[in-house]
């Protein structure tokens, strides 16, 4: 059944390319006319030169005249269906990655932290490669190849019913045998789709976490797992790769017996005399009952392939079916910024069996600075997220500048808060295209005095192309410190009304810190600013500090209030000097 539905879905993907399509089979049908052609002119030249004394040089010079305009013709023709194949076939490859990629950006952000990138990655790339292959050979042999059969019979037919009747009792035994194995393949072809993308997602976590594996000496154990993944692949690929070969050499030893059955018909009949058949007419059929063959051997392996491909294209179609995040609402309100924020009676939870965030209340005035500290796990950084609407709430609300942030669109919210977080992202490109990632139109002088706020100026001079070096591997070739420099540059260079700092300030070391520090304290002046922070010391002139402990604020007020107070505060923040 979900066959079924991917092909649907597959011939709505090839619908935009129907003139294509049509001229695709236009060419092959004009190919393989020709192709049908070519035996009979030869036939007609053979009977040419039958007898003793019986050689129409004339006649034979001019079959062979036309056998060499026909295979001209038919080898155009092929070429021009190839071309035309081609292109339908990536063509729709690049249009079947695109709407995977838009989707993705559609999914909500709890999809893609369940599943695993490398998993992911193996959809958008080796499933689609997979696809385009066996989408490729469909065009190019399957309609061929039926045409072709359908064809030939017919021919057949007209020359000698007697011959083309007995060449049509044992197609069936042919094609039963093609699809029996068929139908067996496809388990194999779809383990092995699951497990390829099982093995690309744990080659992706041991290539980014490879200093990690290497310090603990970690290597062995993860050889294990790489052989039992890489064992399970072999294992599944090679039942699929068995199956699916015992197509051919089935369906080519009942092409064998079709052949040797014409061939000995043919010759009874010429052998009685009286039925009008001719040397030249048994080297016709002889002819037909090889091009007859052939077709089934490619149509077998298309088959083969196609169960390969829509397998792997239905991984794809799973990410595309999956549900969309909340839609913004069609008339979304947007009001002026001013920085503003409440927190109203709010709950959320990852997992719907276990509470995390549970009635959170917090009213947040234009400018303050609100500093978020608590243990690992108590809903910090959940926090965070739910005021940049990146999880939606299970309930209460969340008000920003006055208006529920589910009745603005997720862009102008977004675009009113400036973040730095402690995971570093950098995307491939020049130091100067990370820093203005989020103010594409910025100045070269906005930019540097982005940089030199946040105290990066120095080092990026130090670089090989100064502004201009590429970063790739998201930063590899820059020190922890150094990409956080440039993420807080990036926030520097948006200066929103509204700053989210997680852990902004964990890779840099202490000197640079506490210039950093400064750079915030003067760029947050005015500024409604979110401070995560483990580091009590950073937060101690916020004007608000929230204590959270298993999703609930517990302790809330200034530095002052709460170590007078000598409750959990008092005691996170003492541990620290202590």
């Amino acid at each position: 059944m979900k066959n079924k539905s991917a092909i649907v879905k597959v011939l709505s993907l090839i619908r935009p390319y129907a003139l294509l399509i049509i001229g695709s089979l236009l060419c092959s049908a004009v190919s393989v006319a020709a192709s049908l052609m070519i035996p009979v002119f030869t036939g007609n030249a053979i009977d040419c030169m039958i007898g003793k004394g019986n050689i129409n040089a004339e006649e034979i010079l001019k079959q062979i005249i036309i056998i060499a305009v026909v295979a001209v013709l038919a080898a155009i023709a092929q070429h021009l269906s190839a071309a035309f194949n081609n292109r339908i076939t990536f063509k729709v490859c690049r249009d079947l990655r695109n709407k995977v990629n838009d989707k993705i950006n559609r999914l909500p952000l709890s999809y893609i932290d369940s599943h695993p990138t490398g998993d992911l990655v193996s959809r958008m790339t080796a499933d689609v490669d997979s696809f385009a292959d066996g989408l490729l050979m469909g065009f190019t042999q399957f309609f061929t190849g039926v045409l072709t059969i359908a064809a030939i019979l017919v021919i057949m037919f007209c020359l000698n019913w007697i011959i083309a009747l007995a060449v049509l009792v044992l197609t069936p035994i042919s094609i039963f045998i093609t699809k029996f194995i068929a139908s067996r393949t496809h388990k194999y072809f779809k383990e092995q789709a699951v497990i390829r993308g099982e093995q690309t997602s744990l080659i992706n976590e041991l290539i980014e976490g490879q200093k990690t594996v290497k310090a603990f000496g970690h290597e062995e154990e993860c050889l294990e797992d790489f052989d039992e993944i890489n064992s399970r692949l072999e294992k599944v690929s090679l039942n699929a790769t068995f199956f699916s070969s015992l197509v051919n050499p089935s369906t080519r030893l009942i092409n064998n017996i079709v052949y040797a059955v014409v061939a000995l018909i043919g010759a009874l009949f010429i052998i009685m005399g009286g039925i009008g058949m001719t040397v030249g007419q048994l080297s016709v059929f002889l002819s037909y009952a090889g091009q007859y063959a052939k077709p089934f051997n490619e149509i077998s392996g298309v088959i083969t392939e196609l169960q390969n491909a829509l397998t792997c294209v239905q991984r794809v179609f799973d990410i595309l079916e999956e549900s969309d995040r909340v839609p913004d609402i069609a008339y979304p309100v947007n009001p002026e910024v001013k920085g503003e924020v409440e927190l109203k009676n709010v709950a959320f939870s990852y997992n719907k069996d276990i509470s995390l965030i549970t009635g959170l209340n917090l009213s947040v005035e234009p400018g303050m600075r609100v500093a978020i500290v608590g243990p690992t796990g108590c809903g910090k950084t959940t926090l965070i997220n739910l005021l940049m609407r990146f999880y939606e709430v299970d309930s209460g609300a969340i008000y920003v500048d006055g208006a529920n942030i589910n009745d603005m669109k997720r862009h102008d919210l977004r675009e009113r808060y400036g973040m730095v977080l402690q995971d570093t992202w950098l995307c491939n490109g020049t130091v100067r295209e990370n820093i203005a990632y989020g103010n594409p139109i910025a100045s070269e002088k906005e930019i540097i005095n982005a940089a030199k706020a946040a105290h990066a100026h120095s080092f990026i001079k130090r670089l090989p192309s100064g502004y201009d070096t590429v970063i790739a591997g998201g930063g590899a070739n820059l020190s922890a410190g150094q990409r956080q420099l440039l993420c807080i540059a990036r926030a520097m260079l948006c200066l929103p009304q509204m700053l989210i700092l997680d852990e902004a300030t964990s890779s840099i070391d202490t000197r640079t810190e506490m210039k950093i520090q400064a750079a915030f304290a003067e760029m947050m002046k005015g500024r409604t600013s979110f401070i995560v922070a483990h580091r009590l010391s950073t937060i101690r002139e916020a004007d608000i500090i929230l204590v959270m402990r298993d999703g609930k604020v517990i302790e809330q007020g200034n530095h002052s209030e709460l170590i007078s107070k000598g409750g959990f505060y008092g005691d996170l923040y003492n541990s620290q000097f202590s």
